[in-house]
């Protein structure tokens, strides 16, 4: 049995509680923001997503026998850049981002071969600018506000009302 929120007092789109569990089901995000916050947030993923790109596309072009790990790296970069640059399951491509840059930064794996973003800091900036976007949500400007955001119900009168 599914129990509204607003009994509890709490604001009634941030949680809904089972009864019989007194588990707390809630959203991943509780909104889109739109206006100035989803430009800001829409410039944020257009940049760290533009920068994950153009690693994964050096780590391709980077050298003529591509191992599998660099290939895999590369087009796992520039799947999740795409991905955070439209919005599309932003969590997770923000996540993957944010790993790969501080899988970079600690140096688990090489920086692709003459990487625009060469120093340590620039790394750990990019890391933690696409963690903020994991935190932040991807904004009303993102395929995941319009496939997943909040949806307004309208009723219409009927002009066939039931004569009493």
């Amino acid at each position: 049995m599914i129990r509204d929120s607003r009994a509890a007092g709490t604001l009634p789109w941030a949680h809904t509680q089972c009864a019989d569990k007194g588990d707390t089901l809630q959203r991943f995000f509780s909104t889109f923001p739109a206006g100035r916050p989803g430009v800001g947030l829409l410039l944020l993923r257009v940049v760290v997503g533009g920068l994950a790109a153009d690693m994964g596309a050096l780590y391709l072009a980077g050298n003529v026998e591509l191992r599998i790990g660099q290939l895999l790296v590369g087009l796992l970069a520039i799947a999740s850049a795409l991905s955070l640059v439209i919005g599309l399951l932003t969590p997770g491509a923000g996540a993957i981002v944010a790993l790969g840059g501080a899988g970079i930064a600690l140096s688990w794996w090489p920086a692709p071969p003459s990487s625009p973003i060469s120093g340590t800091l620039v790394r750990w900036l990019i890391t933690v600018v696409a963690a903020a976007i994991v935190l932040l949500g991807p904004g009303a400007y993102s395929l995941d506000a319009r496939l997943f955001g909040r949806r307004e119900i309208v009723i219409h009168a009927t002009s066939h009302r039931p004569k009493p």
